[in-house]
């Protein structure tokens, strides 16, 4: 998804807000890089539109604090012997 960068800013912070989405599906989603989500989320929806950057900050921050147990639960999963 290229194009105007404010626009697709003010997309992605909907998306993550409404989703819940890590910074990592945004990114599959859209079709664009983890490295320009971040930069779209942090910078330039600041400016946008604060109450959205708010909502999709908050979102990011609680990712962060889960993926270490997503992080553990994939690595059960991958060495998880079959009963």
């Amino acid at each position: 998804m290229k194009g105007n960068p404010e626009e697709r800013a003010v997309l992605l912070g909907e998306y993550i807000a409404r989703t819940g989405a890590t910074v990592r599906a945004a990114a599959d989603r859209f079709g664009i890089s983890k490295s320009t989500v971040h930069k779209d989320i942090t910078s330039r929806l600041r400016h946008l539109d604060p109450e959205l950057f708010r909502r999709a900050q908050t979102v990011l921050e609680r990712n962060k604090a889960e993926r270490h147990l997503r992080g553990g639960a994939a690595t059960r999963k991958k060495y998880a012997h079959p009963s």
